[in-house]
């Protein structure tokens, strides 16, 4: 797409407004564009599709849509409105200006998907966005968010693209993990198992700070079982500030939903396809599209796992370097691998008593890039995915293979491996059914 020297464009804006009344007085606020004609903010619960453009063949034809996230805490009656985007002549900038209401008393996250193909999709991965973006947002009218459009189309042209903008609360002891690609895998120390390196383009997810403790999974569990939940194992841990152990694959699933549950949300997780009889019980062969992906709280897909342990940082063992001691996790430490270069060997000896596990609190190690603890060492983490070989192939929002197979993927390393279970790379896995003092979980949400 060729974006220099030219005019800037009148636009065409729709505007779609989920589950918010539409406003007589939104219907006429005009975009003053230099030179070129207006166009009104068309507040429309039904447009999937841009109006007719103008004479002039626009750079591009801007349509956004306005969401409000189903998972908000927000009031139906509050977030974005009065939205007006336009292209500053002769610049690849785009400007995207709203308002933003909310009686919340904490900052808000707001966010940018871009559609290419008339709003079918919102899978342009568009990074290079500035100013009221982002979490940390307050309220306030004539919020600007600038959008450096070359960066993410070079040499593109496109008369149908779309923006979502979406405000919502960040969920209490969770952080987003923001939209955008990630190379998966590695070559430093030859691992079959996470080859061939392959890229993935991933949605923005909420993700737990911490494993799940023993006193959260305690405190959802005595709701469960009297709101017709049944579960494998009991769960254990070494107090309640620990992680919480010995629990399988389908606990955890049917843990999450009754969290979701819990708390007045969707659930995630389902007996069949039809999506109507929520997993409660037993042990159920989830598949894929038996899982409403933006509903409540789940399991990471292994994809989400890797992109939201390494924190932001690429090719790199561990979240935060190359190299690994017992300052940075809780693992077994041995001289056989040269990236270990912990001064103390063995076991943690901070979390050497007490009897097995020799686990630690979650927040005791500090955090990665993202906010989160715990993505090395500790206990292992049960992931969504059934556990596959990679493909070369790039993927969106990948969940891993289709269909029942015979092991869950497990991430992250634990207490009693070595520094090599530890890498952001490294893939384990096991038998769903098996519950032990290595493995715990942790939550995600999608937007």
């Amino acid at each position: 797409m060729k974006m220099e020297q030219m005019m800037v464009p009148a636009c065409v804006v729709a505007a779609v407004v989920a589950d918010q009344p539409v406003h007589p007085d939104e219907r006429s606020a005009d975009i003053p564009v230099r030179s070129v004609p207006v166009c009104a903010l068309q507040a429309d619960r039904n447009v999937r599709a841009p109006l007719r453009a103008p004479t002039r063949a626009p750079l591009f034809a801007l349509v956004v849509a306005l969401t409000l996230l189903a998972a908000a805490t927000l009031p139906a009656a509050e977030g974005i409105s009065n939205v007006r985007i336009s292209q500053r002549a002769g610049t690849n900038l785009v400007d995207l200006r709203y308002d933003l209401s909310t009686t919340a008393t904490n900052p808000l996250l707001v966010a940018v998907a871009v559609s290419t193909n008339a709003g079918n999709t919102y899978d342009l991965p568009a990074t290079h966005f500035t100013g009221a973006v982002g979490y940390g947002v307050t309220a306030g009218t004539n919020q600007l968010i600038v959008w450096d459009a070359v960066r993410d189309m070079p040499d593109r042209f496109s008369t149908n693209v779309f923006f979502r903008l979406s405000a919502s609360d960040v969920p209490a002891g969770m952080v987003l993990i923001p939209a955008g690609s990630f190379v998966m895998g590695d070559t430093l120390d030859g691992i079959s198992a996470a080859l061939p390196l392959h890229t993935n383009q991933l949605s923005a997810f909420y993700m737990d700070k911490f494993d799940v403790t023993k006193a959260l999974w305690d405190e959802v569990r005595t709701w469960a079982l009297t709101n017709g939940y049944s579960f494998d194992n009991a769960g254990s841990g070494k107090a309640t500030n620990h992680p919480v152990h010995t629990v399988n694959w389908w606990d955890c699933v049917k843990w999450c939903n009754a969290r979701s549950e819990k708390a007045g949300l969707v659930p995630a997780y389902y007996t069949s396809a039809a999506q109507t009889t929520v997993y409660r019980t037993g042990q159920v062969g989830v598949q894929n599209d038996w899982v409403k992906w933006s509903s409540g709280y789940r399991l990471t897909t292994e994809a989400e796992w890797e992109k939201a342990a390494r924190g932001g940082v690429s090719g790199q063992r561990f979240p935060w370097g190359n190299t690994i001691t017992h300052s940075n996790a809780n693992y077994y430490s041995d001289s056989s691998y040269t990236y270990d270069t912990s001064p103390t060997r063995g076991y943690h000896p901070n979390f050497q008593a007490g009897g097995y596990p020799y686990t630690n609190p979650v927040d005791y190690f500090p955090p990665n890039g993202y906010g989160l603890y715990d993505m090395a060492g500790n206990v292992y983490q049960w992931c969504w995915d059934w556990y596959g070989s990679y493909t070369a192939a790039p993927a969106t929002d990948p969940r891993g293979p289709s269909g029942v197979l015979s092991y869950r993927v497990l991430r992250g390393g634990y207490w009693d491996y070595y520094a090599y279970g530890a890498r952001c790379a490294n893939r384990s896995h096991y038998n769903p059914g098996v519950a032990s003092g290595y493995f715990g979980f942790r939550c995600v949400r999608g937007l």
